[in-house]
């Protein structure tokens, strides 16, 4: 069961909204988060063609999440078993919104056997992976890592426990996250399972930066 992060309990949406203008402002060091460019990366301008290829602007933009493939996983994704992850994006099918699956999430599931695939991957682990799908498939497969998970209690499984909160109560976490979204000014091609992402990380940061008890930033 997914647990949602404090800015997520409360009514009112403020806390959420501050946590994605926190995400989007300057890091501790005064920078421009690069995971910011996550969802608009492009540099070849092909993304919207290249949906069921992985391509070298993917193992760019998976850079920009702090995480890296080797030169060997990426001669695998690029040339070596380009047509074997070409056939199981296809299979995964178009990109739409986890909300919209009705089925469970089981090992049997198109996009489940993609990244088991990917975790073959010399220096591919569970992060990577997801973040290499979640570029494919963005309305559809939350990114996973280990603040993440630790904020959402999705340390063991992470993908049928976020569609399931995103179903509940008649779809209304899904819908409250693109209203929070909106709220925030971030594009409408930012997907509720990105808003979710953004949110538990940035509160995940905070927490690990100034813990219960400690003293406040000066």
């Amino acid at each position: 069961m997914l647990t949602l992060p404090p800015a997520l309990r409360h009514p009112d949406d403020d806390a959420a909204v501050d946590l994605l203008h926190q995400y989007y402002g300057k890091d501790d060091r005064g920078h421009t988060r690069t995971g910011v460019q996550w969802d608009t990366w492009d540099s070849t301008g092909t993304r919207l063609g290249d949906v069921d290829v992985f391509t070298a602007d993917d193992l760019v933009a998976v850079t920009l999440l702090s995480v890296r493939a080797s030169g060997r996983a990426a001669r695998m994704l690029l040339v070596e078993r380009r047509e074997e992850f070409g056939a199981l994006l296809a299979a995964v099918g178009p990109d739409r919104d986890l909300a919209d699956e009705e089925d469970e999430m089981t090992p049997t599931s198109p996009v489940w056997q993609l990244e088991e695939a990917l975790r073959t991957v010399p220096s591919v682990g569970r992060t990577t992976a997801s973040k290499l799908i979640a570029r494919k498939r963005p309305r559809l497969y939350p990114i996973y890592d280990t603040v993440v998970a630790d904020v959402l209690r999705t340390e063991r499984a992470y993908l049928e426990p976020t569609r399931s909160a995103l179903r509940a109560d008649g779809r209304r976490l899904h819908t409250r996250l693109l209203a929070i979204r909106d709220t925030a000014g971030l594009e409408s091609t930012i997907s509720a399972v990105r808003v979710l992402d953004m949110i538990a990380w940035m509160h995940g940061k905070n927490r690990r930066a100034h813990p219960p008890g400690s003293a406040e930033p000066r």
